[in-house]
């Protein structure tokens, strides 16, 4: 089973993911998931696999079962999000160079991307969850929206700001948003560091 939750838009040169990406043949993988929620600017997600595997999810798997079929109009968004993918392969090419560029001015910085491989959504961690919401908070008031992700959604001690790049920022965009990062964040530490000093009796 493959996840494209963050493949398919952004790796591959056409954006069609993780089977182009490494070169393999997408039928020999017994089971594609993925979302409409990042690529497909949508919500939900997706299940692909053989016949007789999605009519047994469709018939015994207990989230499709108890809950309603996708709404049309979310459906036929993502399917004019396909057909522009397809349509316009530089958009694909242009995330590629601005997720790039994010990972290489985030380390130029001296930010931790972690695992992040330079594609469309980008860690920064911050470990503990506290500076994590603290530095998301910061830079939304500065123009900037990223995320945390804390735990329990990551283990302790490996939370983030996670940021999703698109085609549709501009190199000032990114350097923007990376030199605001860096700055508060060495502010927050310092602050951290402050209190965790010990207290001189007099």
């Amino acid at each position: 089973m493959i996840d494209e939750a963050h493949s398919l838009g952004a790796l591959g040169s056409t954006g069609a993911g993780l089977f182009e990406h490494f070169g393999v043949d997408p039928r020999e993988v017994d089971i594609w998931m993925g979302t409409l929620s990042k690529t497909l600017a949508g919500c939900g997600g997706y299940i692909a696999g053989s016949t007789a595997l999605v009519e047994y999810l469709k018939c015994m798997a207990g989230v499709f079962v108890y809950s309603v079929g996708l709404p049309p109009a979310l459906a036929a968004g993502a399917q004019k999000a396909l057909e522009i993918m397809h349509r316009e392969p530089e958009r694909v090419r242009q995330l590629q160079r601005n997720s790039a560029l994010f990972q290489t001015l985030a380390q130029d910085h001296g930010l931790d991307t972690g695992a992040g491989m330079g594609t469309a959504v980008c860690p920064v961690m911050v470990a503990d969850s506290l500076p994590a919401v603290v530095l998301s908070q910061r830079l939304l008031e500065r123009g900037i929206n990223v995320l945390p992700i804390i735990h329990p959604a990551v283990p302790a001690k490996a939370s983030r700001l996670r940021f999703f790049i698109t085609a549709m920022h501009t190199e000032s965009d990114i350097g923007a948003a990376v030199e605001a990062t860096a700055e508060e964040l060495r502010e927050i530490s310092s602050k951290e560091s402050m209190l965790r000093m010990p207290i001189l009796q007099s």
